[in-house]
């Protein structure tokens, strides 16, 4: 029989990545993780999710501060803001948790290898360091690579111009004109960032209506709210050049519709189109790996490709790029690894936007149901109607349900308002055990919360709201 050095090697520390190492350890395996930057946790510990939110938090913190004290009594009219300060505190939670995430793997004797990984053999992967090279083997492998932002060929990124996301995280000074390429939720909760620091934001979107997966109606409010708070938008338009001359950005902006052109001198520009699964330097083809057109690994339903002791997981794989998505599919697949059968619904996967107003969605939307010829009915109840949202002051937005018309089993909820993302886990939890808008409607909600809001939709479902 084969010796190998490990049970499981993983490729790439993300969130996919290391929660599946970790799980993995707690299962008894011996585990390896092999990562290509210094520090663990991926895109999302370090220029994703997490830096991103810290400025979302901090900027939102100015803004109201600025523009709404008085509200409440409080008089700071001398507000100021140290943009370095703020990176400071961003950075230092970043390091937090990436330490926490080494401290953890040290806890379960998760070995690191830091160089880049790519295929030797089926069993066998080759760690590219700074100054050398080195194999190590394992019965079976998940890659769990993540993704990279999408590039447009014509538009240099330099991140210091013209930026990506990574470099939209790190600006040292306040730009007074940002051009955002695209109207998904990075680009949109990147350019809130600065819309709230004092810079002039433009969107351009190719597409009729912004965050275009979202449910329309969800969608429409939020194009309003976020031009009422400043943000600019030029939807049905493409960017088809940027000019980077003496530290001022050109664009050239043309119509879908009647293909005019439209000309705006920028201070930075943000390319925001998507991301794209990463396999860059994996040598895929060394073992043979078959790949989707959309350049993502193929697996089956026990996240196993095509090479029986191969697994892919996360954003490299087909599906939402959700570091909660990966985070499931890290674990599940080591249970399958392990005998177990785990399974995951990808129909009741949440996915948010955390601007403010935030937005959250899981299941299906109006325009799905209508496209599927399936019954359903609506229930809404407005956050201007709930009594800890005005002591909160965030009463923008509204909870909406939908569920289907026989069954009452609710279909799905998209919620735009102050916290949405923490009010859908109760919908997730109900949608999970194929529960109904009557279930949600007959629990005791706490008073006085924004949670009665869900209550509320719920209730209205069957046209029965109390406070409305």
């Amino acid at each position: 029989m084969m010796q190998f050095d490990y049970d499981l090697i993983i490729i790439g520390s993300g969130p996919g990545g290391y929660v599946a190492a970790i799980r993995a350890s707690q299962l008894g395996l011996k585990v390896a993780c092999v990562e290509k930057e210094q520090t663990l946790g991926g895109t999302c510990l370090n220029i994703g999710c997490i830096p991103s939110k810290s400025l979302l938090h901090s900027s939102q913190k100015f803004y109201e501060i600025k523009n709404f004290s008085k509200d409440h009594g409080i008089i700071a009219d001398n507000v100021n803001l140290n943009i370095k300060q703020m990176m400071q505190r961003k950075e230092k939670i970043v390091k937090q948790l990436t330490n926490g995430i080494s401290f953890l793997f040290k806890k379960n004797k998760i070995n690191v290898f830091t160089g880049t990984g790519s295929f030797y053999d089926n069993n066998t992967v080759l760690i590219s360091g700074k100054d050398n090279q080195k194999k190590i083997s394992a019965k079976n492998i998940i890659i769990a690579s993540g993704s990279i932002t999408t590039e447009i060929p014509s538009f240099n990124i330099d991140e210091k111009n013209i930026l990506s996301s990574t470099g939209a995280l790190s600006l040292e000074k306040i730009p007074k004109k940002l051009l955002v390429v695209g109207g998904g939720y990075i680009g949109l909760e990147m350019g809130s960032v600065w819309s709230r620091l004092g810079t002039e934001v433009t969107v351009v979107e190719t597409m009729e209506r912004i965050v275009p997966l979202s449910d329309n109606e969800i969608s429409s409010h939020f194009l309003k709210s976020l031009k009422n708070q400043g943000l600019k938008f030029i939807l049905a338009h493409k960017v088809i050049k940027l000019s980077n001359k003496n530290n001022e950005i050109l664009a050239e902006i043309e119509s879908i519709k009647d293909g005019k052109k439209i000309s705006e001198n920028f201070d930075k520009a943000l390319i925001s189109v998507g991301r794209k699964p990463y396999t860059k330097n994996l040598s895929l083809d060394k073992v043979g790996l078959k790949t989707l057109s959309d350049g993502s690994i193929k697996i089956n339903e026990n996240y196993q490709t095509n090479v029986k002791n191969i697994f892919a997981i996360g954003d490299v794989v087909s599906g939402p790029m959700l570091a909660h998505k990966a985070e499931e599919e890290g674990i599940i697949c080591v249970e399958k690894i392990t005998g177990q059968k785990p399974s995951l619904d990808y129909d009741i996967i949440p996915s948010i936007i955390y601007t403010n107003p935030e937005i959250a969605s899981v299941g299906k939307t109006e325009e799905d149901l209508k496209k599927d010829n399936i019954k359903y009915k609506i229930g809404k109840f407005p956050f201007m109607a709930n009594g800890r949202a005005l002591t909160t002051s965030s009463s923008e937005g509204f909870v909406k349900i939908l569920a289907e018309s026989n069954t009452d089993k609710i279909l799905g909820c998209h919620i735009i308002g102050h916290e949405a993302g923490n009010l859908i886990s109760e919908i997730v939890s109900v949608m999970e055990f194929g529960g109904s808008s009557e279930d949600v409607a007959r629990i005791c909600h706490a008073h006085p919360t924004t949670s009665e809001a869900v209550k509320e939709a719920a209730l209205n479902v069957d046209g029965r709201s109390i406070h409305i």
